[in-house]
């Protein structure tokens, strides 16, 4: 048996508890680590570290090879190939960081050509611990694009390691790799492999597949291009978006009712239940949000951008349709994203994606108190064109198109970043596609400051120590201050475009290039912290 077979949702006999759900992220993890996409669950990208670089030099490679040159560095403590497309955002927990890639710099000889992978470095020394290899949809590019790699951000709880794969499956992996055995599923050979090919041997260095939920089987989606969704967990439920999207027609959707967010038991990879909102019928081109949550008016909820170009809040909990015999993510509240002009001009209707048209959501849902974050754009492979940025008081009910919205911003462009919000000075920082950064008050949208880093950005900006951080398609590496007069700090290229969204873990920032992973610190204060003597207590 290659994986566990989910039960349908009416079959489900086990009942959340109320206080699991309210207990988010109540597993223990080093503060100090960065676990998931966002951090936490309200996705804001915010670090309260301190003592970040405000530069550095990111090194010329050694003649004739793709290894960094560690002596031309500066405040780089290690540096890690990855493949030659990363889109993937790391995660820090537990001495370990995962992000994925594609397998253009293969770790194992018996693993050639096209592949997605995951790799798990040791967090000190960047050393290479293990591999989870992904075999490509025969299907073709119409569902996995080639050569794009793991584009989910991984979420690490526990020993447990949650993504959703270039197949369009979700995956729970053993943090520890095969070190501590093999556990769960038993077929890691034929999984690695592919169906129908000659089992692969397995060492190691690869992954320990704990289950799989195979979205295209089980619900009958059909992705768009790629999957994509970064995991939110609450209590004994994870949540994805399904990545359901239109055919190769760019007008056809061959999966209309199947769900676009779900939720699965983590423990066993079960259906637990689905959104009630119907999106799939209206979907734009292809779905490739993550979610976000937390607790408004005392209850658990998530967020979910749609590609329908809505933003929705679910109830956390699902619960049972008698009529429908399923379990259902109920909607709470749901904003259209797209005010009218966006849609029409002179009494004509205007068509996705022409440039003045509707948007899908991409970026992820920031929540901040009680109030959620989120702009919106297209794929990046239709260009540029309008954007906006809304806040939505997350604690009403309904369609709160009119009703919801706190204040707009129509300066952005289209996006497919996230926010990133300073709790010190609600200062809210956001890029866009073409190339903006805006600093805007988190409570009122009045614009401070944009900046043009003259490159198309995907990725997000982080703030931290004040300082924001951000990169973008020429491979540019900007920190800016983080404060109301716009300030250029540093910038850095790095020789590869930057397509992920740097972290910051236990002192040390993370940035990924196209083809390379880079830990980033104080190399001065790390020295000066390293030489420190122990302190000695003298007791009466």
């Amino acid at each position: 048996m290659i994986m566990n077979k989910p039960l349908s949702a009416r079959n489900r006999t086990s009942v959340i508890a109320a206080a699991a759900l309210i207990g988010v992220s109540a597993v223990a993890t080093n503060a100090e680590d960065w676990p998931q996409w966002g951090r936490n669950e309200s996705k804001n990208m915010y670090s309260p570290a301190k003592g970040m670089p405000d530069r550095f030099e990111a090194g010329k490679y050694k003649r004739g090879t793709e290894e960094i040159d560690m002596s031309t560095t500066k405040n780089v403590k290690w540096v890690a190939k990855l493949g030659s497309q990363t889109y993937g955002n790391p995660v820090v927990s537990q001495g370990k960081i995962l992000v994925g890639t594609n397998n253009e710099s293969p770790r194992d000889p018996q693993h050639q050509g096209d592949r997605s992978v995951l790799y798990c470095f040791d967090e000190k020394t960047g050393d290479f611990l293990w591999q989870l290899v992904v075999p490509k949809l025969t299907s073709g590019k119409v569902n996995d694009w080639e050569n794009l790699g793991i584009l989910s951000s991984p979420r690490v709880e526990g020993n447990r390691v949650y993504l959703v794969t270039s197949r369009c499956e979700v995956i729970c992996v053993d943090l520890n790799g095969l070190t501590d055995g093999n556990q769960g599923m038993q077929d890691e050979a034929q999984y690695v492999a592919g169906p129908g090919n000659t089992p692969a041997k397995i060492t190691p260095k690869d992954a320990d597949i704990l289950w799989v939920y195979d979205m295209m089987n089980e619900l009958g989606v059909f992705p768009h291009n790629a999957s994509n969704s970064s995991p939110v967990i609450i209590g004994d439920l994870v949540y994805v978006s399904t990545s359901n999207g239109q055919d190769w027609t760019h007008v056809n959707i061959p999966a209309p009712l199947s769900p676009s967010f779900i939720a699965l038991n983590k423990h066993t990879g079960e259906l637990a239940g689905e959104d009630d909102a119907g999106i799939s019928k209206n979907i734009f081109h292809g779905q490739w949000s993550s979610p976000s949550a937390g607790m408004v008016n005392g209850k658990p909820m998530v967020f979910y951008g749609g590609g329908d170009g809505w933003l929705y809040a679910f109830s956390a909990k699902p619960e049972h349709d008698a009529d429908e015999g399923i379990d259902f993510l109920k909607t709470t509240w749901k904003v259209d994203s797209n005010p009218p002009e966006y849609k029409e001009k002179d009494g004509k209707p205007i068509k996705y994606p022409d440039a003045e048209g509707p948007n899908e959501i991409n970026s992820t849902p920031v929540l901040y108190k009680n109030r959620v974050y989120v702009a919106h754009g297209q794929d990046p492979e239709h260009g540029e064109g309008i954007g906006r940025l809304i806040c939505v008081d997350a604690t009403k009910e309904g369609d709160i198109s009119d009703s919801g919205i706190i204040w707009e911003y129509r300066g952005i462009h289209r996006s497919i970043s996230t926010v990133s919000i300073d709790p010190e000075t609600d200062l809210l920082f956001v890029g866009d596609f073409s190339g903006f950064v805006h600093c805007l008050d988190a409570n009122t949208g009045k614009l401070h400051w944009t900046h043009d880093m003259k490159a198309h950005m995907w990725g997000s900006t982080l703030v931290a120590d004040g300082k924001v951080y951000i990169g973008d398609e020429d491979g540019d590496f900007v920190v800016l201050a983080a404060t109301k007069e716009k300030k250029l700090i540093s910038e850095t290229n790095m020789g590869s475009p930057i397509y992920s969204t740097p972290i910051i873990a236990n002192g040390v920032m993370y940035v990924g290039t196209q083809t390379h992973l880079y830990a980033i610190h104080d190399s001065a204060r790390a020295s000066l912290t390293a030489d420190q003597p122990p302190t000695v207590e003298l007791k009466k």
